[in-house]
């Protein structure tokens, strides 16, 4: 069994309005993820199995090691088909707005869905959510928005509803995000919830070579540019900085996903307590951040990158260029430095 978190009057009301309407759309942010993509896909095939027709929208596209999940193909990526988004959204009787907290997550999909008619659901595990939604399920305490589809179906009493591609996609937003389960997973809920869906007929082993191990040769030598030249260690913080420009990705035909998990490198070593990854993406400087312990990356991120996300994995962004944003890491960084250093 695991805990009931979730206000139950908040999963009867979404219950309700997923029992009276007929036409779902499932939105999520930008640079989906494998907890945006799994939380999606995973909610969409749980409601298709209900005889719902569910479309699922996302700003932009996302990586290739994610798109080996049933559907990943049926995705409407607004910056492809605008028109054929904005006519989904406006005849949508409910909306899901999975793994994002804010309308600016979904760019320009933000103003389609805020007036949209539609009963609107939030499942999202981020800080402090708008109040956009008519039904808000917001838990920073768990992981991954994934585990908090498999605890909504759950809650619901639909279990038996779910089915095997649903499970599949829901174990990959957990593990994407926990690195493998390497933070953040230290939560036994979070096995019994990996045993539940096992039963369901998913290969956990089979996913992690799908995400991690598919790797191109390109990437491989990006990878190795990364660690010979990229990244700059600051050993009296314990801490490691890659920066990527366009050029360089570009050299190395870098697609998207391609730099997934660079940020997660310099973690390797033993002294390095936080890694920032900054990189030019369209037009803006993309900051990930991750840290080990104690050390809140989000809160670095917040106050520096405009950024947030989970204490130990997190994001932000830069308008300038590599050099000041750089300049910028550097001048705030010794104030964390107490923070990096503590036992």
């Amino acid at each position: 069994m695991i805990t009931k978190i979730i206000a139950e009057e908040q999963i009867q009301k979404a219950k309700k309005y997923i029992g009276h309407v007929d036409r779902i759309v499932i939105v999520s942010h930008v640079s989906p993820d494998g907890d945006a993509i799994g939380s999606s896909l995973g909610l969409a095939h749980f409601l298709q199995e209900l005889g719902k027709q569910v479309t699922v929208i996302v700003p932009n596209d996302f990586p290739e090691f994610l798109k080996w999940m049933k559907s990943a193909n049926d995705i409407i990526v607004y910056d492809r088909v605008p028109t054929l988004a904005e006519e989904t959204i406006a005849i949508a009787e409910l909306i899901f707005c999975l793994d994002f907290n804010a309308l600016k997550r979904i760019e320009k999909l933000g103003p389609l869905v805020e007036s949209s008619p539609a009963k609107k659901v939030m499942i999202d595990h981020h800080l402090y959510p708008e109040n956009f939604c008519n039904v808000t399920m917001s838990y920073p305490q768990i992981t991954s928005t994934c585990e908090m589809i498999f605890r909504f179906i759950c809650r619901m009493g639909m279990f038996e509803d779910m089915n095997k591609h649903s499970a599949e996609c829901i174990y990959t937003g957990m593990m994407t995000d926990t690195g493998g389960f390497s933070y953040a997973s230290n939560n036994a809920e979070m096995y019994y919830i990996i045993g539940e869906l096992i039963k369901k007929g998913i290969n956990k082993d089979e996913i992690y070579r799908l995400v991690y191990n598919t790797n191109s040769l390109d990437r491989l030598r990006l990878m190795g540019l990364v660690l010979y030249e990229k990244m700059k260690v600051y050993p009296e913080v314990k801490t490691a900085l890659i920066v990527l420009s366009s050029s360089e990705q570009y050299k190395y035909n870098c697609k998207k996903g391609d730099t997934e998990g660079f940020v997660n490198l310099p973690l390797s070593m033993s002294d390095v307590v936080f890694s920032v990854f900054i990189r030019e993406d369209r037009d803006y400087l993309k900051i990930s951040l991750r840290s080990k312990g104690d050390f809140a990356c989000n809160e670095f991120a917040a106050a520096n990158f405009n950024g947030g996300g989970h204490k130990n994995a997190s994001g932000g962004e830069f308008y300038g260029t590599l050099e000041e944003a750089v300049a910028h890491f550097e001048k705030v960084l010794p104030a964390y430095a107490s923070l990096l250093l503590k036992k």
